[in-house]
């Protein structure tokens, strides 16, 4: 944790190179369909009681293998309860019609933050992709199913779906993308029920969910996990090789 301000100052040093990198389209004559530099974007939304710094580590483990993807990483938007860190709704309850409600004002907000970066990137909504962890997963899932546009996918770690009933009802128009969902089986904070239920409701809605349950983990992100999440965002953004 303590080189964690090391890691932020690298990353920025990376990103203040990208002009220097070629466009992919001229590495590979087999991806010229897809966009010029810089125009895929992966948003990560960390959990209760962290902040942007948290998840944006990952952007140096995954960098090399997502040419021309940026990375974001805000704080959410209220400072956390519990005196540290912040907070995308407050969990005083647990009760899930209570977490829903606390979290509408958080998925208005995010909506907008997200707008305003694909306005300022010049994006596509559907070169979107977030990425979340614990509350950030369940801000992803309350908010991409229901924007105009679709965006890429969501790749959410040890995180719930709130209001998971509205997706099937008559008057709710979504936005179908896919979805990947990472859950450990001994999570003590998210429990795996979580997973289940999530997968089952989304899929219910017609979305095309994966993912895994990941024994013997708790309330993390392993190694497989990574390899995993990186793996879902080459080919949700057709990154991956061959034809």
């Amino acid at each position: 944790e303590r080189q964690w301000p090391a890691i932020r100052e690298e990353l920025r040093a990376v990103l203040d190179l990208q002009a220097a990198i070629p466009p992919l389209a001229d590495i590979s004559p087999d991806h010229r369909r897809i966009a010029p530099p810089g125009k895929w974007k992966s948003f990560f939304l960390h959990g209760y009681g962290s902040n942007g710094q948290d998840l944006i580590g990952l952007a140096p483990v995954w960098e090399k293998e997502l040419p021309n993807t940026e990375f974001v990483s805000p704080d959410a938007h209220a400072p956390c309860e519990m005196g540290f860190g912040f907070q995308w709704f407050s969990l005083r309850s647990w009760m899930p019609a209570d977490m829903l409600a606390a979290a509408r004002p958080a998925a208005d907000w995010l909506n907008t933050y997200i707008d305003e970066k694909i306005a300022q990137y010049g994006l596509t909504p559907d070169r979107v992709v977030l990425v979340g962890f614990s509350q950030g997963t369940m801000m992803s899932l309350l908010v991409a199913p229901y924007r105009k546009k679709a965006l890429g996918g969501v790749l959410g770690y040890s995180g719930a779906l709130l209001g998971g009933e509205e997706l099937t009802k008559e008057d709710v128009t979504l936005s179908r993308l896919p979805i990947h969902l990472i859950h450990g089986d001994l999570d003590p904070v998210v429990t795996v029920a979580a997973w289940y239920h999530s997968t089952e409701a989304l899929r219910k809605a017609e979305f095309i969910v994966t993912g895994n349950v990941t024994r013997g983990l708790v309330h993390s992100i392993d190694q497989r996990g990574l390899d995993d999440g990186l793996f879902f965002i080459q080919k949700t953004l057709k990154l991956l090789p061959g034809p």
